[in-house]
């Protein structure tokens, strides 16, 4: 483990969890590494309440972030018509729950993207002024029109652009389907705001595409939920809005070197949820490739590296990876740790190389969870009910076995469990859209390993 002691900048610590032996032969390497920051976020590590201001910047001043809300105004947002009420009191909550000093701005999504405030191309900073004007101006927003979500991202994508900030923060609310633009508009918008922004995705009520509302996070390392009642809109804003402004620093990258022969097999973010970050690498020097974490406040991830070694005798030892932290602006003031190492042992000791480390164990069994639950849900809309039930049932078991009550009781509204120890269960007949929808937002969502 590494950290720093120094208060009030941010710090972070990494921790490495492996079974450094491996048995004759064997090449597969695991860890997994912790990653924790303290102290850095906006609120000193205080969480805000709800709807509160901190004590006021300087008039004018920026805080050094920068959120844009991207409200979907697609004609479906009329039915019913509390919903479009809905979202514009969410909107109003999470303007509320700014800091003052920070830039931001509201657009209106449809087949188009129009700012609906400030208006003007660029972002207004939050003061009591200006979150009273903001607010005044959601009364304009009325539903109508069609769904092009690349569109917004690209609006959103040029205003954070524009700000002098460093964490740059997006949050979307979408009731439909992305009917007005092709896959791979979305997914060109996507690869373009990649990096350059973090998002939040929301889908309200039950007529949308879930695939479609975790691409958007997954692809810019932000959340993916539903609110099936848009009465709880308000509430969920303001939670992430909180969130968004505990962030102090932006765009922190996990950077691994290997030896020569050392190949990568994949890097996963698996808590808390899970993200594959494998393809998302860039090279950073002979050997050394980063994968981007995103934006940090008060909080603690854990990640999943695998590495393929070359064969070694018994007894040999050898480096498998060095793991660090970096930042692209070394002036930010974050203490960055040690690098790390991942190491690889041979033994001829069966018990050393055949014990699994807990947390590599945990989280290789959450991981799996999060895709037998994609896999049976498709399985179960294409009719293939004998895989469904298998894959579903594998599900029960793996949320069993580790502790995830959470998606355990989202699984028993999909599945009559008989046995959760098993895997054994039923296919329930009858399913409501709200709760099989939950299921798969939801899927990637992880517990800690237990201690």
């Amino acid at each position: 483990m590494a950290n720093f002691s120094k208060s009030n900048v941010p710090q972070f610590s990494v921790d490495v969890y492996q079974n450094v032996y491996l048995p004759e032969g064997g090449r597969e390497v695991n860890a997994i590494v912790t990653v924790t920051s303290t102290g850095g976020g906006t609120t000193g590590g205080v969480p805000l309440s709800g709807g509160t201001v901190p004590s006021p910047r300087v008039p004018g001043q920026s805080s050094g972030a920068a959120v844009v809300i991207m409200v979907d105004c697609s004609g479906s947002m009329d039915y019913p018509p509390t919903k479009m009420r809905n979202a514009r009191d969410a909107t109003a909550a999470a303007i509320d729950t700014l800091r003052d000093g920070t830039s931001f701005a509201v657009i209106a999504g449809t087949h188009v993207a129009k700012e609906v405030y400030p208006g003007n191309g660029g972002l207004a900073v939050a003061d009591a002024q200006t979150r009273a004007q903001a607010k005044g101006a959601l009364r304009a927003l009325s539903a109508g029109g069609g769904t092009a979500i690349g569109t917004w991202l690209k609006l959103a994508d040029r205003l954070l652009g524009a700000a002098d900030v460093t964490i740059r923060h997006g949050i979307l609310l979408t009731d439909g389907r992305n009917e007005h633009e092709s896959p791979q508009d979305l997914r060109a918008a996507l690869d373009a705001c990649a990096g350059r922004f973090t998002c939040d995705a929301r889908g309200v009520g039950t007529d949308w595409e879930v695939k479609e509302v975790t691409s958007v996070a997954s692809a810019l390392l932000g959340t993916a939920d539903i609110v099936a009642d848009p009465a709880g809109l308000a509430a969920d804003f303001t939670q992430m809005m909180e969130n968004a402004m505990g962030k102090e620093v932006a765009d922190v990258s996990l950077r691994l070197w290997t030896p020569v022969g050392v190949e990568i097999q994949f890097v996963k973010q698996v808590a808390p949820t899970v993200v594959d970050l494998t393809d998302r690498r860039t090279e950073a020097g002979p050997r050394a490739g980063d994968y981007p974490t995103g934006s940090w406040g008060d909080e603690s991830r854990d990640y999943h590296v695998c590495v393929r070694v070359p064969q070694a005798g018994i007894g040999q030892e050898m480096l498998a990876s060095r793991v660090s932290l970096v930042l692209p602006d070394p002036s930010s003031g974050a203490q960055l740790p040690l690098p790390q190492l991942v190491r690889a042992v041979w033994t001829e000791d069966m018990a050393a190389s055949t014990s699994i480390n807990p947390q590599v164990a945990h989280y290789t069994g959450q991981a799996e969870l999060a895709q037998v639950i994609q896999q049976g849900l498709d399985a179960r809309k294409s009719g293939d009910y004998d895989d469904a039930t298998a894959k579903l049932g594998r599900a029960v078991q793996l949320a069993s076995a580790s502790g995830n009550e959470d998606t355990a009781k989202l699984l028993s509204k999909v599945v009559d469990v008989v046995d959760a120890a098993t895997g054994t269960v039923r296919l329930k007949a009858k399913v409501a859209d709200a709760d099989e929808m939950t299921l798969e937002t939801r899927s990637t969502k992880t517990v800690r390993v237990k201690k």
